[in-house]
């Protein structure tokens, strides 16, 4: 009853204002606040600042979201109806369609003001309200689904809110040409990731750890090595508040769980995003010990765990989780780490292996919702930006920092956007207005990030630089290098007033919004993660994750990309469930609402250039319409006269209109839609008269000349017909009277007949299987053909028997070939070298050495088992070793004592030579691509057929001065040979059943 009562009142209501723009005393923080008040108390919690809309969050349901209020705010002009959320994105989907132009709502506000929560409202209203079809439910499912997934993962219970979201958003969604939701993508940013390793005492960890806990499935838990019991896990008792009785975790469980199905995961995603949230948990419970000053994890349950869930080696884990690597003019040292240290390492690599894993689940996000319709790669976008509010704690620390700096950014935007450009397109306008005198916050947004000398050069710098940096010496530094700003100072710096308030380990930047101590503690920590060299090598193989990238930097890369074409702000106030007017206050200023009101009063509300204000209202006027031929002022001065604006809700500048009052520019659009309608329906009168006359015409026109022709085309086909059935019975007749003549043009036809009476015969009765021998009898024409066709058919046959084969008897018949008996399998037999590839000069050095076989290989070094391509001769007295037209190694098969394979698909094998022959410096390590047919030559050639040996783990073999090395064979997914950590040479490869 209350909306309804208010969307009929326009100017003022008897409830204050439902625009500040109209507040008679727009100049008084105190009647500002007191508008607020009476609305609240009357359940109206949102109002407007012009196209700024203020919200007040009253902690409770109000049923104000339901789907009749979406359809009431449909389509409607923005100040038609009570101010709402809907109305804001409804003013900015209809800009986005009418102007073309991409569109943003930037919600802002403290924690707990609801700012999530409007951003799922926004979505809801476009799924229910825009254009639908099977795949754009799709689409707006996952774009709902998401919220759950990021609330999960994002979110946390804090002392203001259960359900606090510790990250911040930008969501773009995508509209096509008919205004439907096609797509989506997400940008996160400052991911509260301290909130892994601690929390403050009534907060909790992120929701997720909670959830997965409680509502996974007891196999799930049994397989992650979890326990139903969160106190046991050390980064989840530090809040001491693991239950919360607005938060079900076991029913949010099961509605995670659906939303990663629906928005597209696979159980392998899942799996792999659930071991890693397990892999923090048990990360945290690590324990440490102390050896000789030096950290020691005393238990190896958590390791195993660790190494499992993120598939790295456990070893390499505990030594990055108590050294750390070192690098010293180019050496790399391991230096131990001491309790603290390590501890920090620890966190470090939580915090670490939570934020890349949320990054992760956001790009995963993203391809699912990404618009991959190929036919239209243009589409409109409006984005969702959820941005923390400006933040003032008792104790201010590195995030307070980030995101005041944030707010800093986008005050500047504000100012750039809504105050000085309105001054300067006035001024360049020739429009005289009442300026607005306002604080130019570009000088703090400098003194954080300007190159070299601004405070995130600064932390940078003392995060990277080498030697003993410490917070107290990035204060310091910050003391010496900006100490003269006049919005800056230190306890050392400050007067002796202000040290009765100041810390020594704080500094204090006057923002545009008021003065904050921070306290330097944690600053360097925080910033650079403490994430150690060999920690990233044993936890991520991506090079890029493991450039040095402080959190500052990364996250000031991510503020340099907020650049929006147009925006709607939206602000939101938290009120602690009741109206506090002093919580109210603070965030009104710090907000900075109450130069945007006197902005929006002092100055005009639209603007539109000349030619594009009378091309679109142009039809309203009739001295306009369809067209004015002077000049443009001219014309919007003819137009606005008919429309009847008043001199005060307008003024033309040099190439624009400015219109101080929307309901102005509403009541044109309105005028506007009444007279489509009007020109709408003569156009469709006439164009409907014209079309059915056409149409008539054409129909009769069309059916005469179809009929003509369609009559002549059937007499023309049964024509035809008649001489090709003449003709075809002729040919064949004259073709059998000269079959048995060359071919001729008599008998061609008739040939090709019998050619392919026979193919189609063969067809039909081609053998079964090998040992069915009967062929059809072929035309004397294909002889020949007919034979290659018998070849390739049985040739076939024996291919598709041959894959047939079983694993075993196949390993049957590689032994029998490798004794020398017939019947290698086809995908063995090898293409030997022919005699023009092997080097003139090699043939000259062999002499009258008859040469019965040659293959190229890659031989293995003694030392560092580097390997190089080499060819493999056999002769009648040795084999011999060639590069290119050298001769580099000769073995007799005299001095062949036996030859070692291994049973896996590797194609290594090694020749065994007599350790008492001083012509070789070792046994020789060869692979060849086709390992049975090269050793079944060998063994055949130098009559060693009993000397082969086939291993199963390991081949030793020696090198020269009688040391002994060892070849380790694993079995793996693919081929790699490399060099271990312990000598030896390692090789992993697929299994003979597996090829």
């Amino acid at each position: 009853m209350r909306a309804m009562m208010e969307s009929a009142l326009t100017a003022r209501d008897r409830v204050g204002v439902q625009d500040f723009v109209l507040l008679e005393n727009y100049t008084s923080e105190a009647a500002f606040i007191e508008n607020l008040r009476k609305r609240f108390k009357e359940n109206l919690i949102y109002t407007y600042i012009g196209s700024v809309l203020v919200s007040v969050n009253p902690y409770k349901d109000l049923e104000i979201y339901n789907k009749n209020h979406m359809e009431r705010y449909r389509g409607v002009n923005f100040y038609e109806v009570s101010p709402h959320i809907y109305a804001v994105g409804d003013n900015s989907y209809r800009s986005m369609r009418t102007e073309r132009k991409d569109q943003c709502i930037l919600i802002s506000g403290e924690s707990g003001a609801g700012k999530t929560e409007a951003s799922k409202k926004i979505l809801q209203y476009y799924a229910v309200t825009c254009p639908a079809s099977e795949q754009v439910q799709t689409v707006k499912d996952r774009l709902l689904q998401s919220n759950p997934v990021l609330e999960a993962f994002g979110n946390a219970k804090t002392l203001r809110n259960d359900n606090s979201s510790r990250f911040g958003k930008y969501m773009d969604i995508q509209f096509d040409f008919k205004g439907a939701p096609v797509g989506g993508h997400i940008i996160n940013y400052l991911l509260e990731k301290s909130r892994v390793v601690h929390q403050n005492h009534g907060e909790r960890n992120f929701h997720i750890f909670y959830q997965l806990i409680e509502g996974g499935e007891e196999d799930l838990l049994r397989r992650l090595g979890l326990e139903r019991n969160p106190q046991q896990y050390q980064y989840l008792v530090k809040g001491n508040c693991p239950k919360v009785s607005s938060i079900n975790d076991r029913s949010d469980w099961k509605t995670v769980r659906k939303a990663l199905t629906v928005i597209g995961f696979n159980e392998d995603d899942v799996e792999e995003l659930l071991n890693i949230i397990a892999s923090v948990l048990h990360l945290g419970n690590v324990q440490y010990g102390e050896e000789d000053g030096s950290a020691c994890i005393t238990s190896d349950t958590q390791i195993k765990y660790l190494a499992r869930l993120l598939g790295v080696n456990g070893t390499v884990l505990t030594e990055a989780l108590t050294h750390k690597k070192i690098i010293a003019k180019g050496e790399e040292l391991m230096s131990p780490l001491n309790l603290e240290q390590a501890s920090s390492a620890r966190d470090a690599l939580s915090k670490a292996v939570y934020g890349r894993t949320f990054t992760w689940l956001v790009n995963k996000i993203n391809t699912s919702l990404t618009y991959t319709d190929d036919s239209s790669k243009h589409y409109s976008v409006i984005g969702l930006l959820d941005i923390y509010g400006f933040e003032v704690f008792q104790h201010n620390s590195f995030e307070q920092f980030c995101i005041n700096y944030c707010n800093e950014k986008l005050q500047q935007l504000f100012i750039e956007l809504t105050l000085k450009s309105e001054q300067e397109e006035y001024e360049a306008e020739g429009i005289t207005w009442e300026p607005v005198q306002y604080f130019n916050n570009k000088i703090i947004c400098d003194l954080v990030e300007e190159k070299f000398k601004g405070i995130i050069s600064i932390l940078d710098e003392e995060c990277l630089r080498p030697g003993d940096a410490s917070d107290l010496t990035f204060l310091e530094k910050l003391a010496d290098t900006v100490g003269g700003h006049p919005h800056f100072v230190t306890h050392k710096l400050a007067d002796a007033k202000t040290r009765k308030v100041m810390g020594r380990e704080e500094f204090r930047l006057l923002h545009y919004a008021g003065e904050v101590n921070y306290n330097v503690n944690g600053f360097l920590d925080k910033n650079n993660d403490l994430l150690f060299r060999n920690l990233k090598e044993a936890s991520f193989k991506n090079k890029y994750e493991n450039r040095i990238q402080t959190v500052f930097l990364m996250f000031f890369y991510v503020m340099k990309q907020l650049r929006f074409l147009r925006f709607t702000w939206c602000v939101f106030l938290s009120s602690s469930g009741r109206f506090d007017e002093v919580l109210i206050r603070h965030q009104v200023k710090y907000l900075g609402l109450m130069e945007n009101l006197r902005v929006r009063r002092a100055g005009f509300a639209y603007r539109r250039r000349y030619e594009v204000f009378l091309q679109r209202y142009k039809s309203l006027c009739p001295d306009t319409w369809p067209n004015w031929q002077g000049k443009l002022s001219d014309g919007v001065a003819t137009l606005v006269k008919h429309l009847g604006y008043k001199p005060e809700e307008y003024k033309l500048g040099r190439s624009k209109i400015f219109i101080r009052f929307p309901k102005t520019l509403f009541g044109t659009e309105e005028a506007l839609e009444t007279r489509k309608h009007s020109l709408a329906t003569k156009l469709q009168a006439g164009w409907r008269g014209y079309s059915q006359k056409s149409k008539y015409q054409k129909l009769r026109t069309s059916a005469i000349a179809v009929q003509a022709w369609w009559r002549g085309i059937l007499a023309r086909r049964r024509a035809r017909r008649r001489r090709q059935a003449a003709d075809t019975i002729r040919r064949f007749i004259k073709g059998f009277i000269h079959r048995h003549e060359d071919r001729c043009p008599e008998n061609e036809y008739f040939l090709d007949y019998v050619r392919y009476s026979f193919l189609m015969k063969l067809h039909r009765n081609l053998p079964k299987n090998v040992l069915d021998k009967s062929w059809p009898t072929p035309p004397a024409a294909l002889t020949e053909a007919s034979e290659h066709l018998r070849q390739l058919c049985m040739q076939n046959m024996v291919w598709s028997y041959c894959k047939k084969i079983s694993p075993e008897w196949k390993h049957q018949v590689s032994s029998r070939a490798l004794q020398g008996q017939e019947g290698q399998l086809p995908s063995e037999r090898a293409q030997a070298v022919h005699g023009e590839d092997i080097n003139p000069k090699v043939v000259q050095a062999l002499g009258s050495e008859k040469m019965k076989y040659a293959v190229p290989v890659t031989k293995y070094d003694r030392k560092g088992y580097k390997a190089r391509p080499r060819q493999l001769l056999l002769t009648s007295s040795g084999a011999v070793i060639v590069e290119e037209a050298k001769l580099k190694q000769r073995i007799d098969y005299g001095a062949l004592k036996g030859i070692s394979v291994s049973s896996l698909s590797d194609g290594l094998f090694v020749l065994h030579v007599l350790s008492e022959d001083n012509k070789q410096k070792g046994d020789v390590v060869l692979q060849s691509d086709h390992v049975i047919e090269t050793l079944t030559k060998i063994a055949i050639c130098s009559d060693k057929i009993n000397n082969i040996n086939i291993n199963q783990g390991s081949i030793t073999y020696t090198v020269g001065q009688g040391k002994e090395c060892v070849i380790d064979f694993t079995p793996g997914s693919e081929l790699l040979v490399a060099k271990a950590k312990n000598g030896h040479l390692s090789v992993t490869a697929p299994r003979l059943n597996s090829r």
